[in-house]
């Protein structure tokens, strides 16, 4: 893990394609795997309805391996995955707040101690949480591009382990 204070803690992709945010997030799996450790991450993602959170999720959940249906957990609010990296098994959950009316919610939906534990942890309209959520590693922030096709996306490190993933995306540009 690096920890370089040189390092920039932001990365763009601008008017990126599905295919080739894919191609990104494959990096970011094999990274992940080099090392399970690394996979306990909470990254947030932060964008408009449409924006691309869930596809975001997809990608790298398929890229770590899971199969089957990958759906949004707007209305169940926590969908878990299993993830198997080498030797190793680490839950994954992904989280959808957007429909939190209060801060207050995450801590009374059991969100706050499943959280603590291990794994990768994916959490859509993390501000509907508030300081609850605690301090992602990575926050990612997902906009349409031009067109339909595209998005616009930066990642903003925010803990060692979140440059460490921004540098493993940097040096694999897809």
């Amino acid at each position: 893990m690096t920890s370089d204070p040189a390092l920039p803690a932001r990365l763009r992709w601008a008017a990126l394609t599905e295919d080739a945010l894919a191609a990104r997030l494959r990096t970011l799996a094999r990274w992940l795997r080099a090392d399970p450790q690394r996979a306990n991450l909470l990254i947030t993602l932060q964008g408009d309805l449409g924006a691309g959170k869930t596809t975001f999720v997809r990608h790298l959940l398929r890229a770590l391996g899971v199969t089957g249906r990958i759906k949004s957990p707007t209305f169940a609010l926590v969908e878990p995955y299993e993830l198997t990296l080498g030797a190793h098994t680490l839950p994954a959950w992904h989280a959808d707040l957007y429909r939190f009316d209060d801060p207050r919610e995450w801590t009374e939906a059991g969100l706050a101690e499943l959280f603590a534990g291990p794994g990768l942890k994916l959490v859509e309209w993390p501000e509907r949480a508030g300081v609850a959520l605690g301090r992602p590693d990575v926050a990612v922030r997902l906009a349409a591009g031009a067109d339909d096709e595209r998005r616009d996306i930066e990642l903003h490190a925010l803990s060692p382990l979140g440059l460490a993933v921004l540098d493993a995306l940097r040096h694999d540009d897809a």
